[in-house]
């Protein structure tokens, strides 16, 4: 173990090697599980209708403007479909690749800024933390979007260094990344870059270094970029489209527009528990005194995360991922303190090991339940109000009795992170605690989340999978989904009166009809064009026989 240290701390070349072969783990397993409504299979349907319909220029669902989103993530999965074919993996294969992208990254700063063992803590500490490692496991837009506009930042931080020359070719570049921000996700890339921005001017009382130049060839960069999107939006669907998609951003500060509205303190408790271990180590960097730190970086991490937090906490639609963006600053953060222990800089505080052993002793409690409740469901039912929530868990799935054991594993993992911490053994901790957690989530890919899947969304899945490619109408009556489009394959060219769900019930339809309700809503029982075909795991499956002739 001491040679493998030596190594990864001073050999560059051997420590890359490990950070690639130890980013093979997040492809491990991204085609086991279907994906999950609403964003994955969303943002999945998207990329497979502009296959489809062999417009690339134009986001839709159902085939109609979907105009929520811009369209860089989607062409980076319709890429990734061209070479695995439309599935699950091809859909989650772009953030796992950016996975390693974000080890590299983090690698390079840490080793160009300060030493190559700060550098490895600082990838290795990434990768072990809970929700930086799913993110990368998944078909979300989220973790793309984070990049871009960190590496923002960091080209920024440059730019304003007194140190550096090229200064004008690093705003540039800032730019340029915060326009690939913006057309991943859209105008929230650059309001929290600029809120950033704003908010370290004022730590710093306006004495910063920042010539009017260099604001010029940031705003050439966003320009360049952004045009291309708008000049692409503009003469593909217009101005309204454009309108539409800066109305619905807005909204999104304003109202629950997704169903999601939680309370303030929601973001700071996801990324407190979820984001371990790193929430945990940063927090004696996160509420001290800055020290002097390369390109100011301690305060430019501080200033993110801050703004990212409130900035969410704010917003009336609350949604795990949204506050994704402030885990690369804690990562920072928890590195930074660990790489001052190894220095002898600072003491270990003790009430940093205490919520290192809470929070983990917790996790792995709860994973260790979960599978032995959902064994026996029934000891919960009394405690569950929701109808639809009890259905769905009678939907038979087989549990082999020993999923516990992951949790068990975990458990003895952060037991021996801890106490290696507490003797201060920094890179054999984040070793240990990065490989527990690694191998946790392998294990709970594949031996929990399919059960899961099964009781949350199992039977409608199994149902449109088999009407694949089927010529019929399928759509869901009463709630919302995007996995009717995905995984029957809705093909393109479909008669637009699908769209209304009047005829789709009582209309002079020319083809067999479908629909799904959940098992709480009978109100097509009252409809006689209707025939219930069966009643599984939470959904009803009507079909209508009488069409056109």
């Amino acid at each position: 173990m001491s040679i493998f240290i030596k190594h990864l701390t001073t050999n560059k070349y051997f420590a890359v090697l490990i950070l690639v072969l130890l980013s093979f783990i997040f492809f491990v397993g991204l085609g086991h599980n279907h994906l999950f409504d609403w964003d994955e299979i969303n943002f999945a349907e998207s990329a497979r209708e502009m296959i489809e319909s062999n417009n690339y220029l134009r986001v839709q669902i159902n085939y109609q403007s979907f105009w929520e989103k811009p369209p860089f993530f989607f062409w980076l999965q319709v890429v990734s479909m061209f070479f695995f074919g439309i599935n699950e993996f091809a859909a989650r294969f772009p953030n796992a690749f950016f996975g390693l992208i974000y080890l590299l990254t983090f690698f390079y700063i840490g080793r160009k800024h300060f030493n190559q063992t700060f550098g490895i803590i600082w990838a290795l500490i990434y990768f072990g933390s809970l929700l930086p490692h799913i993110y990368f496991k998944s078909g979300i837009i989220d973790p793309i979007f984070n990049y871009f506009i960190f590496i923002s930042i960091y080209f920024m931080m440059i730019a304003m260094d007194k140190c550096h020359k090229k200064k004008s070719t690093y705003a540039f570049l800032s730019g340029i990344f915060s326009g690939l921000s913006v057309i991943t996700k859209g105008p929230v890339g650059f309001l929290l870059l600029a809120l950033t921005f704003v908010t370290y001017t004022l730590i710093k009382r306006f004495k910063i270094s920042l010539h009017i130049k260099y604001i010029l060839f940031f705003i050439l960069g966003i320009i360049i970029i952004i045009s291309i999107w708008l000049f692409i939006e503009y003469f593909q669907n217009g101005y309204d489209m454009l309108i539409k998609f800066i109305r619905y951003q807005v909204e999104l500060f304003n109202s629950d527009v997704a169903g999601h509205k939680q309370p303030f303190y929601y973001h700071f408790l996801v990324v407190f528990v979820g984001c371990f271990p790193i929430s945990i180590i940063a927090l004696p960097k996160l509420f001290k005194k800055n020290i002097n730190t390369p390109l100011d970086i301690q305060k430019w991490m501080v200033c993110i995360f801050w703004v990212v937090m409130i900035t969410f906490s704010i917003v009336t639609t609350k949604i795990i991922h949204y506050s994704s963006m402030s885990y690369i600053p804690i990562s920072f953060l928890a590195t930074l303190y660990l790489n001052s222990v190894i220095n002898k800089q600072i003491q270990l505080k003790k009430y940093v090991l205490r919520l290192f052993l809470l929070i983990g002793l917790l996790i792995g409690l709860i994973i260790t339940l979960i599978p032995l409740i959902l064994i026996n469901k029934e000891i919960i039912f009394p405690y569950i109000n929701d109808d639809f929530a009890i259905e769905s868990l009678k939907n038979d799935v087989h549990w082999n009795g020993m999923e516990f054991m992951i949790g068990i594993y975990f458990i003895t993992g952060v037991i021996i992170s801890f106490l290696l911490f507490k003797k201060e053994k920094i890179i054999k901790t984040v070793i240990t605690i990065s490989s527990t957690i690694g191998l946790t989530l392998i294990f709970i890919l594949f031996f929990i989340i399919p059960k899961i899947e099964k009781i949350t969304q199992g039977p409608v899945i199994e149902f449109y999978s088999s009407l694949e490619d089927k010529d019929v109408y399928v759509e869901c009556f009463g709630y919302k989904s995007y996995a009717q489009y995905f995984y029957t394959k809705q093909p393109y060219g479909l008669k637009n009166d699908r769209l209304n769900k009047d005829w789709l019930l009582n209309g002079n339809i020319d083809k067999p009809v479908y629909l799904v309700s959940k098992s709480t809503n009978m109100e097509l029982d009252n409809n006689k064009n209707f025939k219930l075909i069966k009643s599984k795991g939470g959904f009803r499956f009507y079909k209508r026989l009488n069409t056109k002739n």
